[in-house]
C-alpha cells in the first residue's frame, strides 16, 4: 500500500481507526442495552407518539425503559399529517406538549395548531433519548410473558425474521421481563390481540371518524386492561371501539402522559 505523504497527512480530517474498532464498538453497545434492558421497569410495544411520549416520562420519573420498534424508524405516523401531506396539526390544549418540547408552531384556526411533522417528531424522539430511553429497532412483538394472572413481559424476535419463509427457517423468538408492559403499537394493538386470543380481554375495533369524540374518550380510556397490561394512543381506540381522530395527535400526547401516570403508580403498588 502506497504511504501518505507528509503533505497528505498534514491536509487529513479525520482520525484513523481500524474497521475492527467500529464493528466491536457497536457490537458492544448493542449488547449492553438488551443485557441492561431484558429486565426493565416498562417497556413499551411501539415507538410513535403515544409511546414515546410515555417512555419520556417515564424515565424522567428514573424508572428503566425499552421501547421496541417493528420499523427502523421511531416516530410512527407522526412524521406525516395526512394524505401524505407532513403537516402536523393538535387542538388546544396539547399544544402546551409543544411547548414542553420546544416544537415551534403556529396557530390556525381558534384552538388549532400547526407544525411540520419532522420537527415535532424529532424533538419528541431527541427528548426520550435525552431522558435516558433505550431502543430497539427491527424488533417485531411475539407474544406476552403471562405469570400469576398477570403480564411479566414480552416475547420479541428479529422482525426480518418474519418475512423469511417459514419451510427454510425457523429462528426460536427470545423473552424481555419488566413490571408493566405499556401497549402502544397503534392500529396493531398487538398485545391486547394475544390476550384476546386467549379469552382474557375483549377488543372491539375502531369505529368511523369523529375528532371532538375521539381525541376525547381515547385519553380517558386510557388504562390497565389486563394486569401488568396498559394501553396507550390509537391501541386504546381499537380496544374500546372508538371513533377515529384522523391526523390530529393531541389525544396521542395525552394518553401517553396518562399512560405513563397509570403505570408509575401501577409499579409502585407492587413494590409495596
Amino acid at each position: 500500500m502506497q504511504e501518505a505523504t507528509v503533505a497528505e497527512q498534514s491536509n487529513k480530517i479525520f482520525t484513523d481507526v481500524k474497521e475492527v474498532e467500529i464493528t466491536r464498538a457497536i457490537a458492544n453497545e448493542f449488547h449492553d442495552v438488551l443485557i441492561d434492558r431484558a429486565d426493565s421497569d416498562v417497556i413499551i410495544i411501539g415507538a410513535g407518539p403515544a409511546g414515546l411520549t410515555a417512555s419520556r416520562e417515564l424515565s424522567n420519573m428514573g424508572f428503566k425503559v425499552l421501547v421496541i420498534e417493528q420499523n427502523n424508524y421511531l416516530g410512527g405516523g407522526y412524521w406525516l399529517g395526512g394524505y401524505m401531506m407532513n403537516p402536523v396539526t393538535v387542538r388546544e390544549p396539547a399544544q402546551k406538549i409543544w411547548d414542553e418540547l420546544g416544537v415551534p408552531y403556529k396557530k390556525v384556526a381558534d384552538g388549532l395548531y400547526l407544525t411540520p411533522g419532522p420537527h415535532a417528531v424529532s424533538k419528541l424522539i431527541a427528548a426520550a433519548c435525552d431522558a435516558g430511553v433505550k431502543f430497539l429497532q427491527l424488533t417485531k412483538f411475539d407474544d406476552l410473558v403471562l405469570k400469576n394472572g398477570r403480564v411479566a413481559g414480552i416475547v420479541v424476535n428479529w422482525m426480518p425474521v418474519s418475512a423469511l419463509p417459514r419451510n427454510i427457517t425457523c429462528v426460536d423468538p427470545v423473552a424481555l421481563e419488566a413490571k408493566i408492559i405499556i401497549d402502544a403499537s397503534g392500529h396493531d394493538s398487538v398485545a391486547v390481540k394475544r390476550l384476546v386470543d386467549r379469552g382474557l380481554a375483549k377488543w372491539k375495533g375502531m369505529e368511523p371518524m369523529h375528532v371532538n369524540d375521539g381525541e376525547e374518550h381515547v385519553v380517558h380510556k386510557t388504562g390497565e386492561v389486563y394486569p401488568g397490561l396498559v394501553a396507550a394512543g390509537m391501541s386504546v381506540t381499537e380496544t374500546h371501539g372508538l371513533a377515529r381522530m384522523g391526523p390530529t395527535f393531541g389525544s396521542m400526547l395525552y394518553s401517553g402522559k396518562k399512560a405513563a401516570e397509570i403505570t408509575a403508580a401501577k409499579i409502585k403498588e407492587l413494590e409495596r
